[in-house]
């Protein structure tokens, strides 16, 4: 092992870009010294011991050939909490916060206990970050991976939220112990058409398939999740799916064809329709 170099040099000479080179070094600083991020300016002079030299180097390889940064750190932020992750589960995206803030405007609409139902867990990040922001909320959060379940399970304990929000392994609905009635239904599903080409590129490539892709059209999942909503809301009831930035005319058709009512599309901050969502009757004609 050659002499380490400053904290500085070790940026400015990685091959990685420089924001990947800081946060990667930021995790080494946590980790080997208890240090802050802000120890990256404060003490760029500072060298690494042996240790932290060989994790580093590692850390840049599993980089450089493409494993996303969230799996190499082993945690990643979402809205108003930080997740534990890992390759069994899908990395949680800026744009699934819509679904959470959908979510809460309309806890805080109701202003009472609210049931929330999130279809497709994955890690948890809806389900928690819902609980989280809001005693109102009680979640059951379902995944038919077991993998992705111990990873929320986990990450529920850390956050001290097991008691808000249960866990139930099981496809969509039918993990559902009992014929339940939710105020709000989330679900971030697949919904990446098979044979997309993004699924061959980035992060895509290192995120389990079946967490992304329905293997068909990418609608396949959203219909059988909206289909399948009137029967477990509350009239009244909200439900809110993520889709892909091309599905918006579809996913609301779909909506429409369930039979429910005002319909929205709403934006991701980069102005794309993200997310759909629409209610049950609060009257059903009978």
């Amino acid at each position: 092992m050659s002499v380490s170099q400053p904290l500085r040099e070790l940026i400015s000479n990685c091959t990685l870009p420089a924001n990947e080179a800081r946060i990667l070094l930021a995790h080494l600083l946590e980790k080997h010294y208890q240090l802050p991020r802000s120890a990256l300016l404060s003490r760029d002079d500072m060298t690494l011991n042996v240790a932290a030299q060989e994790e580093w180097q590692s850390l840049i390889s599993r980089r450089v050939i493409g494993e996303p940064i969230a799996y190499i750190l082993g945690k990643k932020g979402f809205h108003n909490i930080e997740l534990l992750v890992g390759p069994g589960v899908l990395i949680p995206r800026p744009e699934t916060e819509l679904l959470v803030d959908i979510a809460l405007a309309e806890i805080a609409k109701l202003n009472k206990p609210t049931k929330i139902l999130d279809l497709g867990t994955g890690s948890g990040a809806i389900a928690l970050s819902i609980a989280s922001a809001s005693p109102l909320a009680s979640v059951v959060a379902t995944d038919q991976s077991a993998e992705a379940l111990v990873t929320a399970q986990q990450n529920a304990k850390l956050l001290n939220l097991t008691k808000q929000v249960q866990f139930l392994q099981g496809n969509w609905y039918e993990a559902l112990i009992q014929q339940s009635q939710f105020d709000v239904i989330v679900s971030n599903p697949p919904y990446i058409a098979d044979q997309d080409p993004h699924l061959t590129q980035g992060d895509l490539r290192f995120e389990p398939s079946s967490a992304l892709t329905d293997y068909g059209s990418g609608l396949s999942c959203l219909q059988a999740i909206i289909s399948d909503a009137d029967r477990f809301l509350q009239p009244g009831g909200l439900i809110a799916v993520e889709h892909g930035f091309d599905q918006s005319e579809s996913v609301i058709n779909l909506m429409k064809i369930a039979g429910l009512v005002d319909v929205q599309a709403h934006f991701d901050l980069a102005g794309h329709c993200r997310a759909a969502s629409g209610r049950k009757l609060k009257n059903p004609i009978i």
